[in-house]
């Protein structure tokens, strides 16, 4: 059972009138809001739907954050890059409106679980999308992925090369390949037991980040799998916390100046 305590909620909340993408808006229910994250669910960019994922806004906002959980166009309505598009779209209204919520727009974070986390690792690493929405991605205060793909040609089946259709757009939907510094720092959380997005996405994004000159923190979680990633932020499946405070802590120390 999700606490519907701690936190307030607006919901529905149209961000894209030309594609009918809405958003949610949970701020702390007590206090000022210290950070924004605009989290991004994962589904193989294909299925998810934001009010499913109130648990990852009950984790933040205990914790003082306000979040921001949007949907986006999904396969096989869209293919890349139109998911990533969406995503900016909801970015800059967070930019834009956030304030009005209680939130500060000048300390907004992203983050993601798997599709969404490369999502988000697009929005901090490739400039090409928030430009489009006159930002840029030192407008953020950091990037969080929970184990995503961020390196994962070859394409290994039908599916995805529908979702990535044609060798140039699946080479620039690679974060490896489009880093453009400066970049926000960026917190990657990776489960050792993950077989469904292999631990060497995050090993391979960091390195690369690194070689720029970029800010990279990558943490291991021994026992963990793909879903076990995002599952521990969920109140009955925490555990010793370790993930939600490896998220707490980055934001609090992005936030700290």
């Amino acid at each position: 059972m999700i606490p519907s305590s701690g936190y307030r909620l607006q919901p529905d909340i149209v961000y894209q009138q030309s594609h009918g993408n809405a958003l949610d808006v949970y701020v702390p229910a007590h206090g000022q809001s210290r950070a924004v994250v605009v989290f991004f669910y994962g589904g193989s960019w294909e299925s998810g739907r934001r009010q499913d994922y109130r648990f990852v806004a009950e984790a933040l906002t205990a914790r003082g954050h306000s979040v921001v959980i949007p949907d986006y166009r999904k396969y096989p309505e869209v293919v890349f890059p139109a998911f990533v598009e969406d995503a900016a779209a909801a970015v800059a209204w967070v930019h834009r409106h956030i304030a009005e919520y209680g939130g500060d727009p000048g300390r907004i974070f992203v983050a993601g679980h798997s599709a969404g986390a490369h999502i988000a690792a697009l929005l901090a690493l490739d400039p090409t999308y928030l430009q489009a929405q006159a930002m840029s991605p030192m407008d953020l205060r950091g990037m969080i992925g929970l184990a995503g793909p961020y390196d994962f040609l070859p394409l290994q089946t039908a599916r995805l090369k529908a979702v990535f259709p044609g060798e140039h757009l699946q080479y620039l939907a690679q974060p490896v390949n489009v880093l453009q510094p400066p970049n926000p720092p960026v917190l990657l959380l990776v489960g050792r037991k993950d077989e469904t997005v292999l631990p060497r996405n995050s090993e391979s994004l960091a390195q690369h980040i690194q070689k720029a000159g970029g800010r990279v923190e990558l943490r291991y979680f021994e026992n963990e799998g793909h879903i076990g990633m995002a599952l521990r932020l969920a109140r009955p499946f925490q555990g010793d916390g370790r993930v939600v405070q490896a998220i707490g802590e980055f934001i609090d120390r992005e936030t700290a100046f």
